[in-house]
């Protein structure tokens, strides 16, 4: 089997041959085809070039376009802060909606638009798909309803909204969601085999608040790009451990997990046949432990999780993790189903 075609095995709950290997890789893959981050980030051709490097030395299954959670801001006018060799990062201070009333005049860009951040990514996807083939699965990705929202509105505001008014909370995610739907399917025409949405913004909120606004509006988007006709692989950085069922309820064909949610609450939270993926501490045991102790820790993960799973960390493979254990961790894929 391919890596395209182990992925999307999984994804239709057919046997692969292996287990799937799905790490998130940003900088450690910026690093290791010596490209700045900077670069990397404003840049489609050494996105492509990392990624397709790293996949093939340490055998991943897919490439991803996914570098940071500003392209959708940026391109609405919102304030960025660059640096040479780091994400770039959104000004909360100068946030595109300081004012409530600033969304009904917001447009719905052209994820094409040339010189756009967006555009960027579509023709990231577009060279992976070329250059792939068949040999990965190609991700794109999109921001959720509540990341998206925060950016826009600013993260301690958006927290004030949800109890000031709820209604405008509403009609913002609404607004995400069709934007977000507009970049996936520019992305899936592109040649994304699938589509990552990222919600870090959503751990931040209790399970009440999680159900009451954020859940319809990931499910909407899940939806909506299940209707252009590829599947969905949702993360959501940080402790999701009180949000975990709701997760597994947003129609999403991969949860991805971070760290902070253990496997086995996850799989008691999600049943069968709800694919996860994850979710070893990428920190203290990808980067600072052993090749041994990698291994160990996604054997825990795997037996958690049940057959319904795809190898990887909790969230973003850091840098200057040796690639002993990048490889401990391909190994451990390839001997397992």
């Amino acid at each position: 089997m391919t890596g395209r075609q182990r992925i999307l095995a999984r994804i239709r709950h057919e046997m692969p041959d292996h287990l799937p290997l799905m790490p998130i890789t940003m900088m450690f893959a910026a690093d290791f085809a010596g490209v700045r981050y900077g670069d990397y980030a404003r840049d489609h051709r050494a996105l492509a070039r990392a990624q397709i490097a790293v996949a093939r030395r340490f055998g991943f299954d897919y490439v991803s376009a996914i570098s940071d959670p500003a392209r959708e801001t940026a391109d609405l006018g919102g304030a960025v802060e660059w640096f040479d060799d780091q994400p770039p990062a959104v000004v909360e201070s100068r946030a595109v909606l300081h004012e409530r009333g600033a969304l009904e005049r917001l447009p719905l860009p052209d994820p094409l638009a040339p010189g756009s951040r967006m555009k960027d990514r579509v023709d990231g996807v577009a060279l992976l798909a070329r250059e792939a083939g068949d040999e990965f699965a190609v991700e794109g990705w999109v921001e959720g309803p509540c990341a998206l929202g925060a950016d826009l509105r600013g993260l301690n505001t958006l927290m004030l909204d949800f109890i000031d008014d709820p209604p405008f909370v509403e009609a913002l995610f609404d607004y995400c969601v069709r934007l977000e739907t507009r970049f996936a399917r520019a992305q899936a025409e592109a040649g994304a085999t699938l589509i990552g949405i990222g919600d870090a913004a959503a751990s931040l909120i209790g399970p009440r608040l999680y159900r009451e606004f954020v859940l319809s509006y990931e499910k909407k988007l899940v939806a909506s790009i299940h209707e252009i006709g590829v599947p969905v692989r949702l993360h959501i950085c940080g402790n999701t451990r009180k949000i975990a069922g709701g997760m597994g309820e947003t129609g999403a064909d991969i949860v991805d997990l971070d760290f902070l949610t253990p496997m086995e609450e996850a799989r008691a939270a999600m049943p069968e046949p709800q694919v996860l993926l994850g979710n070893i501490d990428p920190v203290r045991v990808l980067r600072d432990g052993t090749p041994e102790q990698v291994e160990a820790a996604l054997e825990q993960c795997f037996r958690a999780a049940g057959p319904s799973y795809i190898t990887g960390a909790g969230c973003e493979t850091p840098r200057g993790t040796p690639y002993e254990n990048m490889e401990a961790m391909a190994r451990f894929a390839r001997t397992r189903l």
